[in-house]
């Protein structure tokens, strides 16, 4: 018995060997006609859907598909039509110094594997992870811009340790940057590309511990303002950057929203003083005031803290992740050198709180954003890579029939003779025991934005995991992301694309710098690889 949703069938085209058998001879074609894009990159866009694992991707594709009326398990999503694939692994591994080992356009490519450990942790945090990913190394968890060689919480052991992220790379090559997130910009994942900080939870000062103030350190939010000219910032955190007691714009009358410095700073007027052309929104209409062409530097901080999760957003007052990404990509391209963005969605959260459909909401809302961006730029010049920076210990399974629900029911019961979603996690709040057992899933009720989903172990917040995460890429040089690699490689394999230190001196750069100047925006390669992906799509798996 299917306890779901009624059933989308299958097309009856699906139960004939010919629909798969071309199907498959579509995307042979496809697979042969592939070759890598040798030249560089003139533009590099990082999308790190933060928590997004495997499952996340895969019960997103299901998600989207459901959203726009089909059964979904047939959905594409606009990151998987990217023509190179990678993973990103956990597994210890110790490998050789030096410059990343990185392939000539001949060299025969396999899929990708990235390890996502740090050096003290088997399961990672973002912040560890942050720092790989954008600065080229490993370090200890819970640490940001820093080598290993600096202890979490050991303000002096930040001094000499410090490691310069691809943004900041990029910027020094004179390129445009921009951060986008759905977190606070101080948060972990963008705060690895602009900060150097022994311990992720230094906002502000008032986050600060006085022994770390009298040696010299200065908070991440501060950090944000004078260690790297950033263009364009879009996301949350407001109260880190104004003096305490000091009112949020949006939420005046409660106390708990109020500015927190402790210094008395007000890093937002800082930050507009010394930046010709600089603007500064707080909410969606003045984000869709800013004109394109008429800023050079654009500050946009939408919440006091952390964003709203999409499902919870006023469409009216904040603006969703689709339309930051388009705002600072139609401002960074303006320059002729190119730009750098990276873009995060806090699909980590959701997984966090226990809630899959917020996370999976999150999911599918990054990956409109990858869709937005390739209809904004040309494939011809600008790398774009999708990854995430770890995994959770979400799951989903049961059996479940073609077409349901993907927080549906699974079709039989449990042993203990009640029903279960097909979504579970390993462990988090959703953890619950009423009369000597665990109470039944039910429908509508697992329907829900805020239900949490069953989870075998209790815990206050779930937990990242350790298993591999998907790396995809397309544009120049994309088909760097290749074979088992460590996830620091990620940030090497960019900087050679772009010609950023230390591949500045690679052969080949010289004549890109040239060229960027003349480069002419065009969608047609990106449109014309999503026509084939749709087209074979059309005709089978």
């Amino acid at each position: 018995p299917h306890t779901g949703p009624a059933l989308i069938l299958t097309p009856d085209a699906e139960k004939t060997p010919g629909y798969w058998n071309k199907g498959a001879r579509r995307r042979l074609e496809l697979a042969l006609a592939l070759q890598p894009a040798a030249q560089r990159a003139k533009n590099i866009i990082l999308f790190m859907g933060d928590g997004m694992g495997l499952p996340t991707v895969s019960a997103a594709r299901i998600y989207k598909g459901q959203l726009a009326g089909g059964s979904g398990e047939e959905s594409v999503l606009a990151m998987e039509t990217f023509p190179h694939v990678a993973l990103a692994k956990v597994s210890r591994a110790v490998l050789g110094g030096g410059k990343a080992l990185l392939p000539s356009p001949k060299t025969p490519l396999a899929p990708a594997c990235f390890q996502t450990y740090t050096i003290d942790r088997q399961v990672p945090d973002s912040a560890g992870t942050g720092t790989a990913y954008l600065c080229g190394v490993k370090t200890n968890a819970k640490t940001l811009g820093l080598s290993g060689a600096a202890v979490y919480g050991k303000c002096r052991t930040t001094f000499g340790n410090e490691v310069d992220s691809i943004l900041h790379r990029a910027r020094l090559a004179g390129k445009s940057v921009g951060i986008v997130t759905t977190t606070r910009v101080q948060h972990a994942s963008p705060g690895a590309a602009y900060a150097h900080s022994a311990s992720r939870s230094w906002y502000a000062d008032a986050d600060m511990p006085k022994e770390a103030l009298r040696d010299g350190c200065k908070d991440i939010a501060y950090q944000l303002v004078h260690n790297t000219d950033i263009n364009v910032i879009l996301g949350g955190g407001r109260m880190y950057m104004t003096p305490k007691r000091t009112p949020d714009p949006e939420y005046p009358e409660d106390p708990a929203q109020n500015g927190t410095r402790k210094d008395g700073l007000d890093l937002i007027a800082k930050w507009l003083s010394a930046k010709q052309g600089a603007r500064y929104v707080w909410d969606k209409k003045g984000l869709d005031a800013v004109k394109d062409d008429s800023v050079s530097h654009l500050m946009g901080l939408f919440e006091p803290k952390d964003m709203k999760y999409e499902l919870n957003r006023n469409a009216s007052t904040d603006p969703s992740i689709v339309e930051m990404t388009e705002k600072a990509i139609r401002i960074l391209r303006r320059n002729p050198n190119g730009f750098f963005l990276f873009v995060e969605d806090e699909i980590d959260h959701g997984h966090h709180s226990g809630r899959a459909k917020q996370a999976l909401m999150e999911a599918v809302m990054l990956d409109r954003a990858v869709a937005r961006a390739g209809e904004l730029t040309s494939s011809s010049d600008t790398l774009t890579v999708v990854t995430a920076d770890h995994s959770h210990v979400f799951t989903f399974g049961g059996n479940t029939l073609r077409g349901t629900s993907i927080f549906g029911l699974a079709p039989k019961k449990a042993k203990d003779k009640r029903a279960y979603t097909s979504i579970l996690y390993g462990n988090g709040p959703g953890y619950s025991i009423r009369s000597g057992g665990r109470p039944a899933a039910s429908l509508p009720a697992a329907e829900d934005k805020d239900y949490k989903q069953q989870a075998a172990v209790p815990l206050e917040t779930e937990t990242h995991s350790g298993e591999d995460v998907v790396v995809l890429a397309q544009g120049p040089m994309a088909h760097l992301f290749h074979g088992v690699q460590e996830q620091h490689y990620i940030a090497h394999a960019m900087a050679y694309a772009a010609c950023l230190e230390p591949y500045a001196a690679e052969p080949g750069c010289s004549s890109a710098r040239r060229a960027s100047h003349g480069t002419q925006y065009s969608p047609q390669p990106l449109l014309t690889l999503l026509a084939l992906c749709v087209a074979a799509h059309m005709v089978g798996a």
